[in-house]
């Protein structure tokens, strides 16, 4: 039986700031919310496999953002966007459900509980027109609508307060088309992997530094708190690894892991280096725009970690494999090239091959966590038999890494630091 996922692709806006998710299902030798055409051909089939998989996985994969499903006629019938939080999802509909009657009634329903509601490949026809005045967001194919009627239709959309996404953006050329066309959102390939604008603040996340000030002020400081909180933010992973490894604390055998860091610094000078960084000013802050490679990196070392649970042959620790997710993204963060990057700290060979060329067990492992991101089916399928995990087993994984990098990324990035005895989300093993 051919394997189920579900992938969380993000919607960005015109400054590139997440504003959600587009929720992809695929399985039984289809994708279904996707833009591909001729893929929801058989209407039942499609609404009995997509619901339950979704009874059984709803709450990890709508959770914790705004997420864009589409549903078909039958499952509006089953009435599976009551599965989720009226909060956190918008409701898709295409031409099959604007033909039908009934399917139509369910959504004005939806529409009147407060659910919000988009079109997808939005056409300039009078049935679509009709329903303006329910649709929240209109969803346009720049790939395959003519200019005018492009134009046209944001033009009527933006003067009744609706907002457009164009879809399908999947180069350059029409990254920047939909821009000209003052479209208030992008999806596709191209969107969800342009981390193009590199943030190059050489800084750490503000809300992280603060908890670890607190956390190494203590009377009796907690090692394994200050190792938790490091580990989520990329920038201080860095700063720590350079330090452990400089020529003051030299040492027979090289630091490679936050752990040996923190052990080999000691709290004292632990202290002296948080307290440098604090005397370099808020300079050193990533901006918000910077935030999403900081939680990307995150999510990659989570995702990483679990994965060798149940990969075979991989020649790295779990540790390792979480270091390797959480320094990714350090060329997006520090303006020099990985390979400069990687060059200043020791790291295994395998994770140093795997980051910068894809090769070894390691690689291919970091490629299935990278063709996951994009929803490449094929590579995911293939990956994952090369490395032995049951594929199976994948959504779930990445939906319970999510799930953490979400609660976790809420506390450090919203709320004040936890007081001793209140309990934190749990932080995967480094």
């Amino acid at each position: 039986m051919e394997s189920k996922y579900i992938v969380r692709r993000p919607i960005k806006d015109r400054e590139k700031k997440i504003i959600g998710y587009e929720i992809v299902y695929h399985g039984e030798n289809m994708a279904y919310g996707s833009e591909e055409p001729g893929q929801n051909a058989n209407d039942f089939a499609v609404a009995d496999t997509v619901y339950s998989f979704l009874t059984q996985n709803a709450e990890k994969s709508l959770k914790g953002s705004l997420n864009f499903m589409t549903f078909n006629t039958t499952l509006l019938m089953k009435k599976a966007p009551r599965l989720f939080e009226k909060e956190s999802l918008v409701i898709q509909i295409d031409d099959s459900v604007i033909i039908h009657p009934l399917a139509m009634h369910f959504v004005q329903q939806y529409k009147k509980e407060g659910y919000r509601i988009a079109v997808n490949e939005f056409q300039f026809a009078p049935r679509y027109l009709s329903l303006i005045g329910e649709i929240d967001y209109i969803k346009v194919n720049v790939a395959s609508m003519p200019e005018m009627t492009l134009h046209n239709v944001i033009e009527i959309a933006h003067s009744m307060g609706k907002q457009c996404i164009a879809t399908n953006i999947t180069n350059e050329e029409l990254y920047q088309r939909a821009l000209g066309m003052e479209v208030d959102a992008l999806e596709g390939p191209y969107v969800a992997e342009q981390l193009a604008t590199k943030a190059h603040t050489s800084g750490y996340l503000q809300s992280s530094f603060f908890r670890l000030m607190v956390a190494v002020t203590r009377e009796l400081p907690d090692v394994e708190e200050i190792e938790q909180i490091i580990s989520v933010d990329a920038t201080l992973t860095y700063g720590l690894l350079r330090i452990a490894n400089s020529a003051y604390f030299a040492m027979r055998n090289r630091v490679t892991t936050i752990r040996q860091a923190v052990m080999t610094l000691g709290i004292g000078q632990l202290k002296q280096w948080v307290y440098l960084l604090s005397a370099s000013g808020e300079n050193n802050m990533v901006d918000a725009a910077s935030e999403e490679f900081l939680k990307l990196s995150f999510m990659r070392a989570s995702f990483c970690s679990e994965l060798m649970n149940h990969a075979k042959g991989v020649p790295i620790s779990k540790g390792d494999a979480y270091l390797m997710g959480m320094l990714s993204t350090l060329n997006y963060l520090i303006d020099a090239p990985l390979e400069e990057i990687l060059a200043e700290i020791p790291l295994p060979d395998e994770i140093r091959a795997a980051l910068l060329t894809r090769e070894g067990r390691a690689g291919k492992l970091f490629s299935l966590v990278l063709s996951y991101e994009r929803a490449d089916w094929s590579a995911i399928n293939e990956l994952a038999e090369e490395l032995g995990i049951p594929t199976n087993l994948l959504t779930s994984l990445y939906f319970s890494c999510a799930d953490v990098v979400d609660a976790t990324w809420q506390q450090i990035t919203c709320q004040e630091p936890s007081q001793e005895g209140e309990e934190e989300p749990e932080t995967p093993e480094v």
